[in-house]
């Protein structure tokens, strides 16, 4: 469907370099994808092979065009124009050419989906895949050819390779197939079809699960604000769909509404639960589902414009400008602070900045905890001018994210050693890590340093520390 496909287009081309902004996710991906191909494949037999693929894409891009916050982006923004145009052909599909373009311009205009259709991660390219997968399971479903189980298959494999939770979208077409009360052989299509994505995922998961606890490691139970965020969306689903298979038009959307919701409700329940006993739930990791509710509000909205139809010229004019008028007031808002360094935890140009200006040759430099190195990995110009008092072996020497750090003691002797040391580290009130490294750091700046300058910038600080007595020097 072109007309959602060129909105989400424009929505993610609108402010792409956020404000010269970039946080701490992204500049993984940005100083991942620059190592060399041999210490990629080294990094990813340690850790992140579930962002494998996606790393190796973005590789290629900066390889073709090394276009800085930009070229990191715009993958994302190319697989949200592909998801939007999805949406709008599922709904299309089995609804009518106004429910879907309606549907696909609600998922374009979603705040969340602005969001990361401007983040340089994987999610949106996992939500393009699922979508156009559901397309073509919707097409599997109604017709006997087995070329739309094969690209079924085929699209939700490389989803997966992207992300490993894409496969929960099984459980959600599962539930659509049990509604719909489809005949076994497309029961048998279906599992064919999973069962052969299911083993191409296997050497993906065996690496992964070795490294399920580096990579999940830092996430907790889903809080109760989490719960009553599913609740209040799931809730939303469920009347949107109840509104829908009742009525006299019911009969031409209960495909769509038996689609959509298990779709919106699936995967995020079924990771919440599981994140109960494991956490491994982050609502950008199911990304996708939001695709089900799109579905559903462009469905009622065509409704709502059939039954406009109905009325005098005047009265349609005026009720399409009052809808006009809400939507504006209440997603504008929201697309001006998605595309702000306030909607991410926090900002490393900006910290990146706050150093180059507050740093002279040759200090020290602490990372407090010491995965927050990869605030500055993005700018080894930066670095570069520092010593990094902790650092062991650099983060490409030692196959990881972030590198890994001297034992406590050696920490504090070149802690000791230097005469002025910047502290990079978490906004006050944060848990502290009780690694002995960590311990060490804290420790010798508080026991033989002061606190002579103290920068805040979003979601980190950089604390200049000199000897007592010294901070006018």
């Amino acid at each position: 469907m072109a007309v959602p496909a060129v909105a989400a287009s424009a929505l993610g081309l609108w402010g792409i370099d956020r404000q010269d902004s970039m946080w701490r996710d992204e500049s993984v991906t940005y100083q991942v994808a620059h190592r060399s191909l041999g210490d990629l494949w080294g990094l990813l037999g340690h850790i992140d092979a579930v962002h494998g693929l996606y790393y190796l894409l973005m590789h290629a891009v900066f390889g073709v065009w090394d276009g800085g916050l930009v070229a990191l982006r715009l993958p994302s923004v190319a697989a949200t124009a592909l998801a939007a145009a999805g949406v709008g052909a599922i709904g299309a599909r089995l609804s009518g050419r106004t429910a879907g373009t309606l549907a696909g311009l609600c998922f374009a205009l979603s705040p969340v989906t602005q969001q990361y259709a401007q983040e340089g991660r994987s999610y949106a390219l996992v939500t393009a895949g699922v979508t156009w997968a559901t397309y073509f399971f919707a097409r599997g479903t109604q017709a006997s050819r087995g070329r739309w189980w094969v690209a079924y298959g085929l699209l939700l494999g490389l989803s997966g390779w992207l992300h490993e939770f894409a496969v929960l979208v099984f459980v959600a077409h599962a539930l659509t197939l049990w509604r719909l009360r489809v005949p076994r052989r497309v029961w048998r299509c279906w599992g064919a079809a999973a069962a052969g994505v299911t083993l191409g995922l296997l050497p993906l998961a065996a690496v992964s699960a070795g490294q399920a606890e580096q990579q999940l490691g830092w996430l907790g139970r889903p809080s109760l604000n989490a719960w009553l965020q599913f609740l209040a969306v799931s809730a939303t689903g469920a009347l949107l769909c109840r509104s829908l298979v009742r009525g006299p038009a019911a009969a031409g959307s209960g495909a769509l509404a038996w689609l959509a919701l298990p779709l919106l409700i699936a995967p995020a329940g079924l990771l919440m639960t599981i994140s109960l006993v494991e956490p491994w739930y982050v609502e950008r990791y199911v990304l996708y589902g939001m695709t089900g509710l799109a579905l559903l509000a462009g469905e009622a909205l065509a409704r709502a414009v059939r039954r406009r139809h109905r009325l005098a010229p005047v009265a349609r004019v005026l009720t399409a400008c009052a809808a006009l008028t809400a939507a504006v007031a209440v997603l504008l808002p929201w697309s001006l602070l998605v595309r702000s360094p306030e909607s991410r935890k926090d900002d490393v140009v900006a910290l990146a900045r706050a150093v180059r200006e507050s740093a002279h040759d040759g200090d020290g430099v602490l990372f407090l905890p010491a995965r927050r190195r990869e605030w500055l990995l993005s700018y080894p110009s930066v670095l570069g001018h520092l010593r990094d008092l902790a650092l062991a072996e650099s983060p490409t020497a030692s196959r990881t994210l972030q590198g890994t750090e001297l034992p406590a003691a050696a920490i504090r002797r070149r802690i000791l050693s230097a005469d002025r040391v910047l502290a990079l580290a978490d906004p006050p009130g944060q848990p502290l890590d009780a690694l002995p490294q960590e311990k060490v750091k804290r420790q010798s700046l508080r026991s033989s340093f002061e606190i002579c300058e103290r920068i805040r910038v979003r979601g980190a600080q950089v604390l200049v520390y000199t000897r007592p007595g010294h901070c006018a020097r």
